[in-house]
């Protein structure tokens, strides 16, 4: 599983960055340095395709943890998709995986950004700007967690379904 190593966990952890249309994810190597894309896993209505799609990444690539990006407004308060962000995580937090929210401010505008100065059309590119968002995001919690020496952002509690009795 993760090995401490200089205050660092060792382990891949998956990006995810939370879109109404669009999930991004990212992962990143064992050693916890480099972030890469993934995939984009289409949301159409139902979210449980997209958890169970999730799920099975982190199973097949082993991951130790979910880092789910919270959309905060530059203000560091809630925005429109902040509560759709919580409501996946915690979906993602009933499984056997670990969910952390990180702040993840930013991180399609510097998706979309990236994509413009590499002479990419963003609006040709939406399923890769997902991609570049959960990149970004991951790479922005691994940097933090190796100059803190701690896990960034907040574990999520797991809320287990209830499965009957009193």
């Amino acid at each position: 599983m993760s090995d401490e190593q200089g205050g660092f966990r060792r382990g891949v952890r998956l990006g995810v960055d939370v879109g109404k249309a669009r999930v991004g994810v990212a992962r990143c190597d064992r050693d916890g340095l480099l972030a890469t894309p993934v995939e984009t896993v289409q949301r159409r209505g139902d979210l449980e395709p997209v958890l169970a799609r999730i799920a099975a990444l982190a199973a097949e690539l082993d991951a130790i943890e979910l880092v789910v990006g919270l959309p905060l407004a530059l203000s560091g308060r809630d925005t429109p998709s902040t509560g759709d962000a919580r409501m996946v995580a915690d979906r993602l937090a009933e499984g056997p995986v670990p969910v952390r929210l990180v702040d993840e401010r930013l991180t399609t505008v510097s998706a979309q950004s990236a994509l413009h100065a590499s002479g990419r059309n963003t609006r040709g590119s939406r399923n890769v700007i997902d991609q570049v968002a959960a990149v970004i995001l991951l790479q922005h919690a691994l940097d933090a967690e190796r100059a803190r020496g701690e896990a960034p952002g907040a574990l999520l509690e797991p809320k287990r379904k209830r499965t009957g009795g009193p």
